[in-house]
């Protein structure tokens, strides 16, 4: 509801520090419980919680996500999901989950805040057009998130296929098609927990991982092969996205297309954090 209720640029910013730290708390809970896993005094440990806690965000993630028509409650439980596939990292307590805990998080919140940047320049972009459509036309807190429905994205591509592309590319970050840093989050993390034995999570994560392609792909059959429901103005007007915000779009996107070439830098940065 927060994520659906608050204007586009507020949500990116909720969706991505928060998590930030609490995420940091978690591990920090994690790593002090867990060290004192052979002491006479310990009766319980954060993993076992948070297992329960990883494989409930993985299914209800998923499973509440395929119903959605708003595209920011999409990503929100596009963002549960994420947050099992964080967890399962966090329940294994080795260096090397530790590693892809800390790579998840930072390649995440950078292909997170990439999306709602776009959906905030699509609706930007489409203050040029006009359409028929009541329902878009009644959209309640229009001037501050123009793009609620993922109905308003049919035929998107027509319009502005630089940012229908930016867009894919995220999604396809999202569903974890290599080479995209978003493969490499998610074979990191399966890896760790797989070499430690979470083999029901690690199949569950796979299987989920699979059927929320689903939802992303929806988005991405409605920008491509659906067609506009938008006309363009009568009256010209010179509009274009500010350098700092077309700047920022391609360095997001870049980052997650060539992470592939330039991977050295930021596993070395998780792997010292670690």
């Amino acid at each position: 509801d927060v994520y659906d209720g608050v204007p586009t640029i507020v949500t990116a910013f909720i969706a991505n520090l928060g998590k930030i730290a609490i995420l940091i708390l978690l591990l920090e809970l994690v790593h002090y419980t867990s060290s004192l896993l052979y002491s006479t005094t310990q009766f319980y440990s954060w993993t076992t919680s948070l297992s329960l806690s990883c494989f409930f965000s993985l299914v209800i993630g998923t499973v509440l996500g395929l119903s959605q028509i708003r595209i920011k409650r999409l990503l929100a439980y596009s963002t549960i999901s994420h947050i099992g596939f964080i967890l399962l990292a966090l329940i294994v307590h080795t260096l090397d989950s530790y590693q892809a805990f800390l790579f998840y998080i930072i390649q995440y919140t950078l292909t997170n805040l990439n999306v709602f940047m776009i959906t905030i320049a699509m609706g930007f972009n489409l203050y040029l057009y006009y359409t028929n459509t009541a329902e878009f036309n009644n959209l309640s807190e229009k001037n501050n998130s123009p793009i609620q429905l993922i109905n308003q994205l049919k035929g998107y591509f027509v319009i502005n296929p630089s940012l229908s592309l930016c867009l894919v590319i995220t999604m396809f970050s999202f569903i974890g098609l290599p080479p995209l840093v978003g493969f490499f989050g998610k074979l990191m993390v399966l890896t760790s927990a797989l070499d430690n034995g979470k083999i029901l999570l690690v199949l569950v994560a796979v299987l989920t991982s699979v059927i929320g392609a689903v939802y992303y792909l929806s988005v991405i059959k409605t920008i491509y092969f659906e067609n506009p429901e938008y006309k363009k103005s009568y009256i010209y007007v010179d509009i274009s996205l500010s350098n700092i915000f077309s700047i920022t779009l391609g360095i997001l996107n870049l980052a997650v297309i060539l992470f592939i070439l330039i991977p050295n830098e930021i596993l070395n940065l998780c792997d010292l954090l670690s």
